[in-house]
């Protein structure tokens, strides 16, 4: 962790509360964020539900939040809800199994209310830090005098200037070259069921009553987009931060914790350490995925063809709640671990995803492109097979492949309906683990993730904007 000289003196001059979306990928990054907050002297309370705090806290890698005496955690109990199993066979790939979680966390407003309310009269300034679709839970903030908010987005900056603006929209179409794009590369059209479409709208509506607007990225990543949207943000008396990444860059794979229990986490990382650098690649498709047996076959078949090493995540997407009967039913094709014993390993669990890119066996990442990923990716500086499948996945990929550059595309998403099929697979794998094309992909992508890391030090973009943030919280 940086050490930071910068700090606030006076006594809770500031309190900030964090509130996540109890989904993994939110709350992933809001627990990321407030270890860095909590460096320069700041008390930090985190909203969560009881069963996602106990999620994210088992989940958390590169530091241990019961270490850090100023991150406070209020664990809530919410109305009880649906928790169907993911369906990987629906039209539409979002995780709709998850709306029900989504729907009754909003029933947080009352305790956060109460805790907005005690909170106010110890700090000159109560700083709230939400998560756009958390917006509603959070609006009673406007009742207390010292109370501000900031709206956080769990996603890219370019996949939010799409969103909110047609004008930034297109300039950013403009700047990507055209024979590189097609119209439904950018697109949000099938990310999200209508249902979840109809949410996001509800609880984006309270974005109006925040100062600003924050993201997980950085300048060295999104410095053009973060440029139109600041634009686009003084426009509407607004502020904008990039504090990214949040997630901690200096992480050494293989920590005694990960090590010590001799599951599945352990024997993959001891593997790993047995493989010769950049030889490896990664393959897993996040919390909110669920794929077809089809497609699981497909993804088999091309890997084992491809003739390269491999870790494959083969998991359900999460449930509701992980802890009540989330036994995965992913079946790989008969025989197929057998085969490929020596070059591959799978990981049927949760994986450390932190520790495995920050390995030195990794050469590539096969990813849905989720913005956690993405950052994660990026500042170990690892290329992506870009394999998108909802939300703001879609344009993620394009920022990865076509703006950036650090990746390859799998699947365009104009194929979303379409199996993947294994010569697809073997063919993406084989570039960019094998070839000229992939090792000029991979020498970006290192380039890039020691600028990540570089500007998280002293002196670093990163470092300095964060340092900003929180000299204007303690104005």
């Amino acid at each position: 962790m940086v050490t930071h000289k910068m700090s606030i003196t006076n006594q809770n001059k500031v309190v900030i509360l964090i509130v996540p979306l109890p989904l993994q990928g939110h709350l992933n990054q809001l627990l990321h964020l407030s270890r860095l907050i909590s460096t320069y002297n700041v008390p930090v309370h985190v909203i969560t539900t009881t069963t996602y705090g106990r999620q994210a806290k088992l989940r958390l890698q590169g530091w241990d939040p019961n270490t850090i005496s100023n991150i406070y955690f209020h664990d809530y109990p919410i109305p009880s809800y649906a928790s169907p199993p993911p369906n990987p066979n629906s039209a539409n790939k979002f995780p709709s199994h998850l709306l029900p979680i989504c729907e009754a966390a909003t029933h947080l407003r009352g305790p956060v209310a109460a805790l907005l309310h005690k909170l106010g009269p110890t700090t000159q300034r109560l700083v709230i830090i939400h998560d756009s679709l958390m917006g509603s839970v959070v609006q009673d903030f406007i009742l207390i005098p010292n109370a501000e908010s900031y709206t956080f987005h769990s996603v890219s900056a370019f996949s939010i200037a799409l969103y909110i603006s047609k004008q930034v929209g297109e300039q950013i179409q403009k700047s990507i070259e055209p024979q590189a794009l097609t119209r439904e590369l950018i697109s949000f059209e099938g990310c999200f069921s209508l249902e979840f479409k109809t949410f996001i709208s509800s609880q984006h509506e309270y974005t109006k009553l925040s100062l600003g607007r924050i993201y997980n990225s950085c300048r060295v990543v999104e410095q053009a987009t973060l440029d139109l949207l600041e634009a686009n943000a003084r426009n509407n008396n607004k502020l904008l931060w990039a504090l990214g990444p949040f997630n901690p860059v200096d992480i050494k794979s293989g920590s005694k914790v990960s090590r010590n229990d001799g599951g599945q986490v352990a024997k993959c990382l001891n593997w790993l350490d047995k493989q010769s650098p950049n030889t490896v690649i990664y393959v897993s498709f996040g919390t909110t995925t669920t794929l077809s047996q089809d497609q699981i076959i497909e993804i088999a078949i091309g890997l084992e063809k491809s003739d390269q090493k491999f870790i494959w995540v083969v998991r359900e997407a999460d449930k509701g709640d992980i802890f009540v009967n989330n036994s995965t039913h992913v079946e790989l094709p008969e025989g197929f671990e057998d085969k490929v014993e020596d070059r591959g390993f799978i990981v049927k669990e949760w994986a450390p995803q932190l520790e495995i890119l920050a390995h030195s066996s990794i050469g590539g990442f096969m990813s849905h492109c989720g913005w956690n990923s993405c950052m994660e990716s990026i500042s170990m500086g690892v290329p992506i097979a870009a394999w998108p499948i909802h939300s703001d996945q879609p344009n993620n990929a394009v920022l990865v492949t076509k703006v950036l550059k650090v990746g390859l595309l799998v699947k365009e998403w104009c194929q979303q309906d379409e199996v993947v099929e294994s010569i697809v697979v073997e063919n993406a794998v084989r570039t960019l683990m094998g070839s000229r094309d992939g090792e000029e992909i991979r020498k970006r992508a290192m380039v890039m993730g020691h600028r990540v890391r570089k500007s998280t030090g002293d002196g670093g973009v990163s470092q300095m904007e964060l340092e900003s943030f929180i000299r204007h919280l303690s104005r």
